[in-house]
């Protein structure tokens, strides 16, 4: 069957840069809090694997699975999700049966749609589907089970079990062929028809064309006998226009004649207009200088009317302007008394608010005690859950190993001594035809040669087998050695990144508190927080408000009482406390303290590895009381362990991942022995079968 061995992802919905996922045979668990993208691992399977609706990828479009961008990071124009199948067993169709391992790529652009490719072919969309409906998978196969599907399951009706079924026997890509088959053979038929209704069109076409022929035959005769009763009717025509040609030549002499004398009559006209055009300019100045007046009179009279206009316009604005003054004043006033009543209701909070923030700082402490006792518990379980699911794992699949081994071995000794036995039929048959004949010792000597050297190959696929067996398991205890080795890793990594961001100290400007320059050793973290407490917050810069200031130490300090050794001595600090770690001293146990606080001097104070404090006034608190600062050491010291651990942890992981993959070469190696050996085993088969036949 066709195995999932990797998925690799580029900006597909939130993930942005290349990431790849390796699908290990057996089971693999992505595990992970909420938002961290487990569901869309789940999308990119059923978006490559040829889902082409939107709303089941939880978007409105294709196109938002396409990386939307961040308040750090631009959006992205294009998606690929690519998906590597292992085709070892060569069952996929045979357009992709040519390769032991099948590259499904799905690549989206923005507005711009997908394409699909398989090992950097381009293929349909319908290829892909096939090629998943084949293996029994798809976008929208049962085989991808999610939250309610089991419950659908089982209140199917039949039809839909009939898909369930149609997967299971992995004939779903058979029914989608078959269907498309039905359509391209409905689209035939279709054709078909067309096809009939076109020659029917065509024929009458035909008929009209004929028709239309005849016609323009006759047109083409019936027009040869009008041009030519057109030039006929011409001639005439000519024949009458030149006997006219003389009467009109008669006509035109007697209109010339009438011509010169309406030209007379004309140059006695030009002669009277030109006496009446001398008095046309002073009339021409008298209209100008009227119209003139009447222009000046239009535009006054416009002037007026635009000012009556303007002034009606400034006195409705005034109006509205002073309605609009007055719907002002009375929101103000409105508003004012909102804030008012909002002014007396904060102040109500702001009381509550006080009264319900006092006791937070006790509330605060026991909460961290609280949530690191429930920290531990949930570190402790998380271990106990993976070593037992890893060896759950292991030994499920070392039984089916064994299983399969055992199965193949009865099969093979089943099949071993059906053959020995048709040997031993056809030797002792040999044998009886030997003694009558003469002409076989050749024969016989090359069936027994090749009889001899089938028994050594036997042996050495045998031998090969258990090879093959052994390196087998030595891979998987390699390979669950390896997958120890990475949970151990990851384990570390996550811890160390967890204190790691607990001991963050804030943005770079503030500063930095005094119980980060602080060191002491692993057991004495509640001296050390019982003997300064809040004081380590202060900071070490002389800029800060609250701060260390470093002071030369005492030149003859009083000694610490009997018993108490110098809380200095296991405490790497910086000199501003110096003086005061000089006169803290560190008992063993609570009942040394309480006999030596009777000793302190003046300024000095004893103190227990459990967080007990006496101090030379008298004020004294007892043992196991949490501190802030105790709780920081104690997780620098952790933080410090754990990155020890996270080289030892490293060097395991990639030693492990050294011995796994001399394991996979070994094994490999010894399956590649055994095919080498079942092949000359087969070869001497067939020898030992062509030398049989030829004693037959």
């Amino acid at each position: 069957m066709l195995r999932f061995t990797r998925l690799r992802l580029t900006g597909f919905k939130s993930f942005v840069d290349p990431t790849e996922l390796k699908i290990e045979p057996g089971l693999t668990g992505v595990v992970g809090p909420n938002g961290c993208g487990k569901s869309n691992l789940v999308e990119a399977l059923k978006w490559v694997m040829g889902e082409t609706s939107a709303k089941q990828m939880r978007g409105a479009a294709m196109d938002d699975v396409i990386f939307g961008g961040s308040a750090n990071r631009p959006p992205r124009n294009i998606a690929e999700v690519v998906l590597h199948l292992d085709n070892q067993a060569r069952i996929a169709p045979a357009i992709f049966n040519d390769a032991t391992e099948l590259e499904v790529v799905r690549k989206i652009e923005r507005e711009q749609g997908s394409n699909y490719k398989v090992n950097g072919k381009e293929v349909r969309a319908k290829d892909v589907q096939l090629l998943f409906a084949d293996a029994a998978s798809g976008s929208r196969s049962t085989a991808l089970v999610s939250q309610g599907k089991i419950g659908q399951v089982i209140s199917a009706k039949p039809s839909e079990r009939r898909i369930l079924l149609e997967e299971a026997a992995g004939i779903t890509g058979l029914h989608s062929r078959r269907h498309e088959a039905e359509l391209r053979l409905r689209g035939a038929e279709n054709n078909l028809s067309r096809l009939d209704d076109i020659l029917i069109t065509l024929e009458s076409q035909l008929q009209s064309l004929k028709k239309q022929a005849r016609q323009a035959t006759r047109y083409r005769n019936l027009s040869d006998h009008i041009r030519k009763a057109e030039a006929l009717l011409f001639h005439i025509r000519w024949v009458k226009a030149l006997d006219g040609l003389e009467v009109d030549r008669d006509k035109l002499k007697q209109a010339e004649r009438v011509v010169a004398e309406l030209t007379a009559r004309v140059a006695a006209c030009t002669t009277a207009q030109a006496a009446a055009a001398e008095g046309v300019p002073s009339l021409r100045v008298t209209e100008a200088e009227a119209a003139a007046e009447l222009q000046r009179l239009t535009i006054a009279r416009e002037g007026l009317d635009d000012e009556v206009k303007r002034i009606e316009a400034a006195r409705l604005d005034r109006v509205h302007r002073l309605e609009q003054v007055s719907h002002d004043i009375a929101r103000e006033r409105a508003l004012a008394e909102d804030a008012a009543q909002a002014t007396e209701r904060l102040s109500g909070e702001k009381s509550k608010i006080v009264t319900a923030c006092a006791g937070e700082t006790e509330a605060i402490a026991k909460a961290e005690g609280e949530l690191s006792d429930a920290t531990a518990q949930v570190n402790d379980l998380e271990t106990r859950h993976t070593q037992l699911t890893d060896k759950l794992a292991a030994d499920e699949a070392e039984r089916a190993s064994l299983t399969r081994a055992s199965q193949d071995l009865e099969t093979r000794i089943d099949r071993m001594l059906h053959r020995l036995r048709e040997l031993n039929d056809q030797r002792k048959h040999l044998e009886r035809v030997a003694a009558e004949t003469s002409g076989l010792n050749a024969a016989e000597a090359r069936m027994t040669a090749a009889l001899a050297k089938l028994d050594e190959l036997r042996a050495r696929v045998e031998a090969s087998e258990v090879a093959t067996h052994s390196t087998r398991e030595a891979s998987e205890d390699a390979r669950h050695h390896l997958q120890e080795a990475r949970v151990a890793l990851s384990r570390l990594e996550a811890e160390e990144q967890a204190l790691a961001k607990v001991l963050e100290t804030g943005e770079p400007e503030t500063w930095p508190p005094m119980v980060d320059a602080v060191s002491v050793e692993a057991g004495f973290e509640a001296a050390l927080g019982a003997a300064l407490g809040e004081e380590l917050d202060a900071s070490s810069d002389i800029e800060a408000p609250v701060h260390w200031t470093v002071l030369d130490p005492y030149a003859d300090p009083p000694a610490l009482p009997d018993g108490a050794t110098a809380l200095s001595a296991v405490t790497q600090a910086p000199a501003a406390l110096a003086r005061r770690l000089s006169q803290v001293g560190v008992v063993d146990d609570a009942g040394t303290g309480e006999r030596l606080a009777a000793e302190l001097k003046q300024g000095q104070r004893l103190v227990s590895r459990d967080g007990a404090l006496w101090r030379w006034d008298g004020y004294t608190i007892t043992e196991g009381a949490k501190t802030a600062a105790a709780a920081r050491l104690e997780q620098r010291n952790r933080l410090k362990d754990v990155r020890g651990q996270l080289d030892a942890a490293r060097a395991d992981l990639d030693a492990a991942d050294a011995a796994a993959l001399a394991a996979r070469e070994k094994a490999e190696d010894a399956r590649d022995s055994e095919r080498a050996a079942r092949q000359a085993l087969r070869d001497q088969e067939t020898e030992h079968n062509r030398a049989r036949d030829e004693v037959a």
